[in-house]
């Protein structure tokens, strides 16, 4: 009580004073743009990600533009070490993802490099990829994959240097005849998706479906 006094709740985007259990109020939620995706429909999410792997099926809770409330929430969660942004985000995933047809075997995120890691204090999908597990009653594996190189946040690449993606991921242990859940942040040029699919596709029968909290459209 004293604390909520002293350090007053206030919404992402418009610093409003809102209640401690929400992260935006309600007129900044109003102007969220979420995709209305279907999961196991075809997408302009699946359709990118089709260009580039095997899909399964494809899902982007958020419409990533610029100036708007998704992209400030994503850097709230990434930069600001605002973690319960990846838990709203979840809860949100819950109200309008539903596994209609088949269910995954294992929800993996995509790894940080553990330098990278230590320097924020946490991955940003760890909590995301854990409500979700709650939820839908799927496991989770945030070690199935590996990140071998430490570089700058995708931010501040250019597009050449996004692109060079060989490499950077592998497995740490073996897998085979699962359907895997990967799940990433942002969704912007797809190669991030792409290194790490084709790592599991190869290590056995696998198959691959992708979940993010928001599309760059």
């Amino acid at each position: 009580m004293i604390l909520d006094i002293l350090f007053p709740h206030r919404c992402i985007h418009c610093n409003r004073l809102i209640d401690a259990e929400y992260i935006v109020c309600n007129l900044c939620f109003s102007q969220i743009h979420f995709t209305h995706f279907s999961y196991s429909e075809s997408n302009i999410l699946k359709e990118k990600c089709s260009l580039l792997f095997p899909v399964e099926n494809a899902y982007a809770l958020l419409r990533f533009e610029e100036k708007d409330v998704s992209r400030e929430l994503i850097h709230e969660l990434k930069y600001k070490d605002r973690e319960k942004v990846g838990k709203t985000l979840a809860e949100w995933t819950t109200e309008r993802l539903n596994f209609d047809h088949e269910k995954p075997d294992l929800l993996a995120s995509v790894p940080l490099h553990p330098k990278k890691q230590k320097q924020r204090g946490y991955n940003q999908l760890h909590l995301f990829t854990e409500t979700l597990s709650d939820f839908y009653n799927i496991p989770y594996s945030h070690k199935l994959l590996k990140r071998n190189h430490y570089s700058k946040a995708q931010a501040l690449k250019n597009k050449k240097l996004r692109l060079e993606t060989k490499n950077i991921f592998s497995l740490n242990s073996n897998i085979s005849g699962k359907h895997i859940l990967l799940i990433d942040d942002v969704f912007t040029t797809g190669n991030t998706l792409a290194s790490i699919s084709w790592e599991i596709l190869k290590a056995g029968n696998n198959r691959i479906s992708i979940l993010v909290m928001a599309m760059d459209i």
